[in-house]
């Protein structure tokens, strides 16, 4: 296993077997993200990203009582006061916002605990949520006076409707993990104690897949998630052929044939 330390500590992550991990890490707070910890999510995709043995990626909270909280509240004096600074804000997360939102490789979200507001965010912008059965959702933003951006809310949106995004928006009330899993925010929802060997055994079924098909076909749903206008679908053409063209269609191809497992490059 390898392991590395983004902003100072409070993002691990860490290469095993094929998949990376991301650990939001700073359970005093319940692992609310600051500034700093959204530059450090970042680094940690890229590195994830340039690295081909890394399949696919685990976004995960430290301890049992967070996935991650929301925002720092403590900094909003500060970086998040008026609408000026919210800007600032903007600028300083989107970064990190983007590269989660556009990655190429599958993204679990791992959630225990607290869900709320921006860490819903996040697990929204993965690909796959599995969570605990004592997780707790909710967007509060209108017990704060604030709204928002139109990405998070149409990711809301596109999960779980417009007439359930009202409901969590409008009331800012939390909502239990069977609820979440009733209204289609999370995939799965698993006893606490086979969260980890839950997440584990879809890490191992993704790493064994083959990487340009998985990344291909997320291409092909964010697309669809799009409107017509912005969807790139000479891309999407591109990256079917390249799947048929690849030696890795040639490795499915003959180990189906051999009845045996395949081995695939991602080439």
């Amino acid at each position: 296993m390898s392991n590395f330390e983004f902003a100072e500590g409070k993002i691990l992550a860490s290469i095993e077997g094929g998949v990376g991990k991301v650990v939001f890490n700073q359970p005093e707070k319940r692992n609310a993200m600051s500034v700093n910890m959204w530059e450090g999510m970042g680094a940690a995709l890229d590195l994830f990203a340039e690295d081909p043995n890394v399949r696919c990626v685990v976004l995960t909270g430290a301890g049992d009582k967070a996935f991650v909280s929301g925002a720092d509240i403590s900094q909003f004096e500060k970086v998040r006061n008026n609408a000026d600074a919210q800007k600032e804000y903007d600028k300083l997360t989107s970064a990190g916002r983007r590269k989660l939102a556009n990655y190429e490789k599958p993204v679990i979200a791992q959630i225990r605990g607290f869900c709320m507001g921006g860490g819903l965010g996040i697990a929204m912008s993965t690909d796959i949520r599995i969570a605990s059965d004592d997780s707790q959702f909710g967007i509060p933003a209108a017990k704060l006076s604030i709204a928002y951006g139109f990405d998070m809310v149409r990711a809301l949106v596109d999960l779980v409707g417009p007439a359930h995004a009202h409901m969590i928006l409008m009331t800012g009330e939390r909502f239990d993990a069977k609820e979440a899993e009733r209204i289609g925010l999370v995939n799965k929802v698993v006893p606490a104690a086979e969260l980890e060997a839950t997440v584990a055994k879809l890490t191992a079924t993704l790493a064994g897949n083959a990487p340009l098909s998985l990344k291909t076909n997320k291409m092909t749903v964010k697309a669809v998630c799009k409107d017509r206008a912005d969807r790139d679908m000479e891309q999407i053409k591109a990256a079917m052929a390249a799947c048929f063209d690849s030696a890795d269609y040639k490795e499915g191809r003959r180990a189906f044939m051999e009845k045996r497992k395949p081995v695939f490059t991602g080439r």
